[in-house]
């Protein structure tokens, strides 16, 4: 097994100046399922006192009306976005009916033997809002209901235009010293895209907690687990089985060729996925025995959303754009590292530790040279990655690239060591100690595994005695936290604002629309 090479120091470039990164902006998205006070998944409609889930821009809901997504706006600093995301769970935990409470973990715990019992997500009778809802009926159609409780955390995170334009000016190549900004910037944003996919072992081994699930989350699945403790599956030295086979996976997307070498071929990708026709789904049918509709259509994806990665690049959609058309037109504007698992120690499901590293890790990439990503380094990443996910704190586990096999710990070291000066250099640039803070904690992950999160959750389950005992633990630790949390009248007064605003929208939207859902869905097909 050979030493990891060091890629050479060509990460801190003499030009760049810590005052560069000042414009940086984060945003955090959240998911969490609301749980019954008997552990089972919540039955319940979204609570009307947080406004309608389908126009509130920092409460909604995802697959299931049990799963709530809390959403920040963009935020100048780590500490603002953690604060607002604390603001949100207070707002939303004073409204849950019923004794409910939000579920900790990543993984679901408690859910009944039928799928049917997993409600999704209702959004009102306008067309959008039955369209939506319509196409989370076609997730569950192709493949299953369960898949879609899974909670995990999305760090969005863009660079300041004074930090491309300064990449640009140092640039050797001619062609791209002489694309427009927004050219640039995407194509900068992709080669962060790729070695963010490079290094998503790295990742899924440090902020990894989903290493067990509870055994109702397999109920008709075969499977390779362990018993870990009575109702709770494992494996050994896995980190994250949520971004493994067992979560966000699916077969007909593994076929798309959708890659991250530039914007174009990304968007070719996507089009053609929601443009092609996909037998199994075809033969699922577009309606039931009733004549109502169970898929938006039987293609690859019913819509852009639909594909799952790791990571995406995103624009600000104007009304009436898709995701892809305002990338097409506007480039890319920050990137949503999607990698991440909820963290169950956490009431808000992630801390700055982890927000830092990413930020770091974010820079890093950005700044590295990243070639083109080609099929054969493509299939070693996604070994590395289900390596990571099931066996990645087992003593010889380990990373496969172009120079040969490493130990994952070794290999882990390497990357962590990188990635130091750009630490340094955000600290320098926010006046903190917040990052050197969060890579040193990194680094103490790698050389002492059970400092891992997933190493810490399997030792709290089985303390607990079981995963429902150890997320309902948490659960109720972080439900006083959020009654402790002080809320300012001005802040009180202005998620209020959202909720009549939100449902004043709605309402607005359910008498606009003048064509039936039939002929809307008809349109869109």
């Amino acid at each position: 097994m050979s030493q990891p090479e060091s890629p050479a120091q060509v990460v801190l470039p003499t030009w760049v100046d810590s005052s560069l990164f000042k414009g940086m902006l984060r945003g955090i998205e959240r998911e969490s399922l609301r749980m019954q006070s008997t552990g089972f998944l919540s039955q319940a409609s979204h609570p009307k006192a947080l406004g309608a889930a389908l126009t509130h821009p920092h409460i909604t809901t995802d697959y299931a009306e049990a799963l709530m997504e809390f959403i920040t706006p963009p935020q100048d600093s780590i500490q603002k976005a953690l604060d607002y995301l604390t603001d949100v769970h207070a707002i939303a935990h004073r409204h849950l009916e019923h004794d409910e409470k939000l579920w900790p973990l990543s993984m679901p715990c408690m859910l009944d033997d039928s799928d049917d019992s997993i409600r999704l997500a209702q959004y009102g009778s306008s067309n959008i809002g039955r369209f939506k809802t319509l196409y989370r009926h076609g997730l569950g159609v192709r493949y299953g209901r369960r898949m879609q409780t899974i909670s995990g955390v999305h760090y969005n995170l863009s660079f300041p235009d004074s930090v491309f334009e300064a990449l640009q000016q140092h640039e050797t190549d001619e062609h791209l010293k002489n694309l427009s900004l927004q050219d640039y910037r995407s194509h900068r944003y992709f080669g962060l895209i790729r070695n963010f996919i490079r290094l998503s072992p790295l990742v899924i081994f440090l902020l990894g907690a989903s290493p067990s699930v509870c055994q109702c989350f397999m109920t008709g699945r075969e499977h390779h687990l362990l018993p870990l403790l009575k109702g709770t599956l494992f494996l050994p030295y896995a980190t994250a089985l949520r971004m493994g086979d067992f979560g966000y996976q699916n077969t007909a997307q593994k076929k798309l060729g959708i890659h991250y070498n530039d914007l174009t071929g990304y968007l070719d990708g996507l089009q053609k996925a929601v443009k092609t026709p996909y037998l199994p789904f075809s033969r699922l049918g577009l309606s039931n025995e009733q004549g109502e509709p169970i898929q938006i259509n039987d293609h690859v994806l019913q819509i852009e959303n639909e594909y799952y990665s790791l990571v995406r690049p995103k624009q600000v959609p104007q009304a009436g754009e898709t995701p892809s058309e305002a990338l097409q037109k506007r480039g890319v504007a920050y990137v949503e590292l999607r990698a991440v698992d909820v963290n169950p120690y956490s009431p808000i499901g992630i801390d700055e530790t982890t927000a830092g590293f990413l930020e770091v890790l974010a820079l890093h990439c950005l700044l590295q040279d990243s070639p083109d990503l080609v099929e054969a380094e493509q299939q070693q990443i996604e070994r590395n990655q289900a390596e990571v996910v099931n066996r990645g704190r087992a003593p010889n586990a380990c990373i496969l690239d172009a120079q040969g096999e490493h130990a994952l710990e070794e290999w882990s070291r390497v990357q962590l060591r990188n990635m130091q000066p750009l630490a340094a250099l955000l600290d320098q640039s926010y006046a903190t100690t917040l990052y050197s803070a969060a890579c040193t904690d990194m680094s103490k992950r790698v050389e002492e595994v059970q400092e891992t999160l997933s190493a810490q959750v399997i030792a709290d389950t089985l303390h607990s005695g079981g995963t429902w005992s150890f997320g309902s633990a948490m659960a109720q630790q972080h439900a006083l936290s959020y009654e402790q949390h002080p809320l300012s009248p001005d802040t009180l007064a202005y998620f209020d604002g959202l909720v009549e605003q939100s449902l004043q929208q709605q309402q607005q939207l359910e008498q606009d629309h003048t064509l039936s859902f039939e002929q809307y869905l008809a349109d869109y097909r």
